[in-house]
């Protein structure tokens, strides 16, 4: 028994000096003079692994050649990348990030996106409200409500700073309307009011799409509707709607984060259009990082 206390008290030990010893590399401050790649083990950090953005990243390594210098991306998720981003950030550590905008961290944290001198995440996206087929006919008013609803960028971003402190979507979703009346008012402008109509949105779980989705779901509510949100991956959302087990979703980003779903469903959705311009996706870095601004400096830097 003695032999085996001392054996888990080696291995333990053994463990936790391998645990310091990496919470030790991870703290190395960013240093300018030496090869990136080599401080981060050549790694991006990224996020679901359905995502349009990763695979836009994957086609980067390879068009801007940085898969034969060991570069790779890592899948996790939305939260633990920006919690990994906060941690790097608070330590003034290197990171390269799958980025996207509206998102809070771009209002949180200074960062910036890399130059794509290739476009490979293309030019600024917006993102469009799909709705099933019939919609118009059997909800005329949620038709109406969802085919005006347009934000801007900056409007979403206060939801999700909200949504990112703690707040409740749905609450932060009713703090937003009861703020910006003129603009829901925009959206509801001459609808009738319903009595108890159920109707289903469904969204992908990243941190603009709760915001959008919870604010359409309330307005809906404010109405008379029944609205039931459901978070699900990118391409079972746009089946949902193709289907029609579900009638609407306000999460497209287009034309390349879901452009491969748009043609793979096109003819058994109605499109409505932009619901938010502006948007953006690319590779992004603390700016402290000052000598690494383009896609084309993980090769040398």
């Amino acid at each position: 028994m003695i032999k085996k206390n001392k054996l888990i008290a080696f291995f333990t030990l053994i463990g936790l000096v391998t645990l310091l010893s990496a919470c030790s590399s991870q703290t190395k401050l960013y240093d300018a003079k030496q090869k990136l790649g080599p401080q981060i083990n050549y790694t991006i950090t990224g996020i679901d692994a359905g995502a349009g953005i990763m695979a836009s990243t994957q086609k980067a390594l390879s068009t801007y050649h940085l898969e034969g210098q060991n570069w790779q991306l890592q899948t996790s998720s939305t939260a633990a990348m920006t919690s990994t981003l906060d941690k790097a950030i608070a330590d003034k550590r290197p990171i390269v990030i799958t980025g996207w905008q509206p998102h809070w961290m771009f209002t949180k944290y200074p960062i910036k996106f890399l130059k794509d001198p290739k476009n490979v995440f293309g030019q600024a996206e917006h993102i469009n409200t799909i709705v099933r087929k019939g919609l118009k006919k059997d909800m005329p008013e949620a038709y109406t409500i969802l085919d005006r609803f347009h934000w801007t960028p900056a409007e979403m971003s206060k939801v999700m700073l909200q949504v990112n402190d703690g707040v409740d979507p749905e609450k932060a979703a009713k703090d937003w309307i009861k703020a910006n009346p003129k603009q829901v008012a925009k959206w509801t402008k001459g609808v009738k009011k319903v009595h108890g109509t159920k109707i289903k949105v469904t969204y992908v779980a990243w941190d603009s799409e709760i915001a959008s989705t919870n604010v359409v779901a309330e307005v809906l509510r404010q109405q008379g509707y029944e609205p039931t949100i459901q978070a699900m991956e990118i391409q079972p959302m746009w089946a949902s709607v193709a289907t029609k087990a579900a009638d609407a979703q306000v999460a497209a980003w287009l034309p390349k984060t879901s452009g491969l779903y748009y043609k793979d469903y096109q003819g058994k959705f109605e499109d409505l259009g932009p619901n938010l311009e502006g948007a953006k996706v690319g590779l992004a870095v603390p700016k402290y990082m000052t000598n690494v601004n383009s896609i084309e400096d993980l090769k040398t830097k």
